[in-house]
C-alpha cells in the first residue's frame, strides 16, 4: 500500500503532521511533486473502488494482479482492521475498461 499512499485516506494535511521520527516524512514518494501526484492517483483509485463499494487498496492490489508479469502482491497491515480492508482484494477483478481507464489516467500524470 505503499506506506499509506494508496489507501485513499493519506491527505497533504495527514503527511504534514507526520511525528518527526516518520521515516515516510523523508521519503520521495511523500515530497513535492511526487506527493500531489501520488493523491491524485490514490484519490481516482477511491474514485474506482466507490463504483464497486471497495476501497482504493483493493483497487490498487487488483490493478497490480491484473498483470501478467506480477504472480502475487505482499501486502501488509498494522492491524486486524487493515488487513480486513484489503482481503476483498482476494477475490475482486476490475473489468477491463477499468483496468485501461487506470493505465489512461497514470499516462496522462506522470
Amino acid at each position: 500500500m505503499h506506506s499509506g499512499l494508496l489507501t485513499g485516506a493519506m491527505t497533504k494535511e495527514r503527511v504534514a503532521a507526520f511525528p518527526p521520527d516518520d521515516f515516510r516524512r523523508n521519503a520521495k514518494n511523500y515530497q513535492e511533486p511526487l506527493l500531489s501526484r501520488n493523491l491524485a492517483i490514490a484519490n481516482f483509485l477511491k474514485e474506482i473502488g466507490a463504483r464497486h463499494g471497495v476501497s482504493a487498496g483493493v483497487i490498487a492490489i487488483s490493478w497490480t494482479l491484473a498483470n501478467p508479469a506480477i504472480t502475487a502482491a505482499i501486502v501488509g497491515g498494522r492491524s486486524p482492521e487493515q488487513v480486513e480492508g484489503t482481503f476483498p482484494a482476494a477475490t475482486f477483478h476490475l473489468p477491463a475498461a477499468e483496468l485501461q481507464e487506470i493505465q489512461t489516467f497514470l499516462e496522462a500524470n506522470p
